[in-house]
């Protein structure tokens, strides 16, 4: 209140940036998005590994943290998944009491639609699957749809039949939990340096001892891989090649109105979600581009698309303006679901392929990387999402409960 009352300018700044790295760390994270600073984080603070630096060749969160459309949920079809993004829920639940720093968490709770018969079933599946994981799920026929979400049009071209709700998910703030993260992490000694691209590693008998930057050489005694559409080109760098295609993902926002819309939608047979923000701005998502390209930019055939479907279920917002549009690009795998678990390349620790559901993990893929780095084993909610299931066939298909269309 004093800040507010003076007019915000007390503030130091959130977190400390550091010009130059030293000469060698116990573990070098590259990646300074969500998941690379909460694995910072989370070894500082659940291991005691705090000499530990943080490279991002941007600004901190300004990759696919800063571009995503802050949905948080574990509506998730299989128990490995429900288990990994449940602890992330959970987490996310107390984070900012953790972290002191409010990431504005919103569980206003997640609608996914149906639009027959058959889509009903599928949602009856979905939610017995996740009531037999232990998270919380409720069908919900047409009338039960048009109570919970009054500004539904449920007899438009695609009429709605119902859906399923899930009440703890709901939305945060993707800057604040970077910016959270970053503070909480360099209080505990952690160095971030922005403003500085991996050039290349060094590799001595089959084990990373080093990475090159463009502010020079770190020894490293281990290093975390967390850079998400980007994962294929360093591990090319380090001389193995990752299942993963990366894809952009775009996202919008319209002008702000008054409030309107208190739960955020999935329309996976429409490929359009949206929830409205804190500003009264519609957040509004589709599907993939479905295309290889690491353009951080939108296109019209996707806004056409995804604007079709938003007007069909929520009329209202049909005179709206989009202010703006962005992609993000994913690492997307062949089951959809992501890789934790060491690299081909000894020392190095794989965080990666989170395709479009890497922000509601961020506090779970951090926890779970940085035990990986500190155990030098998994932890038994990572150990399925081993880089070993592509030679097994041991797959997580996950790609229904993305939530998008593929």
């Amino acid at each position: 209140m004093d800040e507010a009352a003076a007019g915000h300018r007390g503030w130091g700044p959130h977190w400390t940036d550091r010009a130059e790295p030293l000469p060698r760390y116990d573990v070098v994270v590259i990646g300074g998005g969500g998941h690379g600073l909460s694995t910072a984080y989370h070894l500082a603070r659940n291991h005691g590994i705090r000499r530990v630096c943080v490279v991002e060749k941007g600004w901190i969160g300004g990759g696919n943290t800063g571009r995503n459309t802050i949905t948080i949920r574990s509506n998730y079809f299989y128990p490995e998944s429900v288990a990994l993004y449940d602890l992330a829920l959970r987490l996310y639940e107390r984070l900012s009491v953790e972290l002191n720093f409010n990431i504005m968490v919103s569980q206003r709770g997640v609608v996914r639609l149906a639009h027959s018969e058959a889509d009903m079933e599928l949602c009856a599946r979905f939610v017995n699957a996740m009531l037999l994981n232990g998270v919380d799920a409720e069908l919900l026929d047409e009338a039960a749809l048009r109570a919970e979400i009054p500004a539904l049009n449920t007899r438009g071209r695609y009429p709605l039949f119902g859906g399923y709700v899930q009440r703890r998910a709901g939305v945060a703030r993707h800057d604040a939990v970077a910016w959270g993260y970053a503070r909480a992490a360099t209080a505990m000694g952690v160095d971030i340096v922005q403003n500085c691209a991996v050039q290349g590693f060094e590799i001595e008998g089959g084990r990373v001892v080093a990475v090159n930057t463009e502010k020079g050489r770190i020894d490293c005694g281990q290093v975390a891989l967390c850079v998400a559409g980007h994962s294929g080109h360093l591990a090319a760098m380090a001389g193995f090649r990752l299942p993963i295609t990366s894809m952009c993902l775009q996202a919008m926002v319209s002008e702000p109105v008054k409030p309107f819309l208190d739960r955020v939608i999935m329309d996976p047979p429409t490929g359009t979600y949206v929830s409205q923000s804190d500003k009264g701005e519609l957040v509004v998502g589709g599907g993939l581009d479905l295309y290889p390209s690491y353009a951080q930019r939108g296109n019209w055939p996707v806004l056409e698309t995804v604007v079709a479907g938003l007007v069909d279920i929520l009329p209202a917002a049909s005179n709206l303006k989009m202010m703006r549009k962005w992609g993000g690009i994913c690492d997307m795998v062949h089951d959809s679901s992501p890789i934790i678990g060491p690299a081909p390349v000894g020392g190095m620790v794989l965080n990666c392929g989170w395709g479009t559901g890497g922000f509601k993990a961020i506090p779970a893929g951090g926890w779970l990387t940085a035990h990986l780095i500190a155990h030098g084993e998994h932890h038994p909610v990572s150990r399925p999402f081993d880089l070993d299931r592509f030679a097994t066939g041991r797959l997580i298909d996950e790609a229904a409960a993305s939530g998008i269309a593929h």
